[in-house]
């Protein structure tokens, strides 16, 4: 259902309000640069800082600005199963093509109230399901036996896998058939999922670098796997500089230095990149050509 590189976008913000007109220059620009997807409202949105209002209007302000171009992957998560569903919801009413939804995270559920979550957001809305498992973050892991029993769910249709654990796709792919569409949540591993099956990548670089990253994303499509390599080689520094501080400050400030009309500004408890940070993101983006 979906492939190629897929951006998890920053939500800007100026003088501490979501600054709208910033939102969809940066959504014109990426479609434009060839992005496949979008998803606003995830983790690199900042989502956990915004009030109900305010992740309405960024997931309504995505799909205005977007104007049917390309698809837009609603995050929808919560660790509140009756709030993922109010998101959902509001998603499908807004016009997305699917819902991003995170393993809960923080209450820690077993395997089966994983099932039984998943279970109950499908039971409710039948907008389709792109499982996210960064267990870095929820510490609650979806294993892969779970996510195998989720995709047979009718609106499981995808994974955003950022568990580390590049077996998984080939597990997935043997319990989950080679339709499901498997999505690396990782920019670093990019490569070797593709490789390894992956369709394409809920990526934080393509926030910065959608050009390249999308080029990236067409070599893999195509096999030419020296191609891909050599782009992978250029992106790597990026790669790592988006997480040389709390994400999503280095991004942020990757984007004031390619765009003065965007804002670095984060919520707390995030608060702005370190210079060493900077330092880094500076060098990765001369380095990948992209300044």
């Amino acid at each position: 259902m979906f492939s190629g590189s897929i951006p998890a976008l920053v939500t800007p913000f100026r003088d501490g309000a979501f600054d709208a007109p910033a939102f969809a220059r940066l959504v014109d620009w990426q479609i434009k640069e060839g992005t496949s997807a979008l998803v606003p409202c995830g983790t690199t949105g900042e989502s956990p800082t915004l009030g109900f209002d305010e992740h309405y209007q960024v997931i309504d302000t995505c799909l205005e600005a977007a104007a049917g171009r390309v698809p837009v992957i609603a995050g929808c998560g919560s660790n509140d199963t009756a709030t993922a569903i109010r998101h959902m919801r509001h998603a499908q009413a807004a016009g997305a093509a699917a819902a991003l939804v995170v393993a809960p995270y923080y209450n820690k559920p077993t395997q089966a109230g994983m099932l039984a979550h998943f279970a109950a957001l499908a039971d409710a809305c039948d907008l389709p399901i792109v499982v996210y498992n960064v267990p870095g973050r929820t510490v609650a892991d979806i294993s892969a036996e779970t996510m195998c029993r989720l995709a047979e769910m009718p609106t499981v249709v995808a994974i955003k896998d950022a568990s580390g654990d590049l077996a998984r796709v080939t597990v997935h792919r043997a319990g989950a058939g080679t339709d499901f569409c498997q999505l690396s949540g990782n920019d670093d591993l990019w490569l070797p999922h593709a490789v390894m099956g992956g369709a394409g990548c809920i990526s934080v670089t393509a926030n910065v670098a959608p050009r390249l990253c999308a080029d990236f994303a067409a070599a893999c499509a195509a096999d030419e796997w020296t191609r891909a390599r050599s782009l992978h080689d250029r992106l790597f520094a990026l790669h790592q500089a988006m997480f040389s501080d709390a994400s999503p400050a280095p991004v942020k400030y990757a984007l004031s230095r390619v765009h003065d009309w965007f804002s670095p500004e984060v919520r707390l408890p995030i608060i702005p990149a370190s210079e060493a940070s900077r330092a880094a993101v500076d060098a990765a983006l001369s380095a990948a050509g992209v300044i």
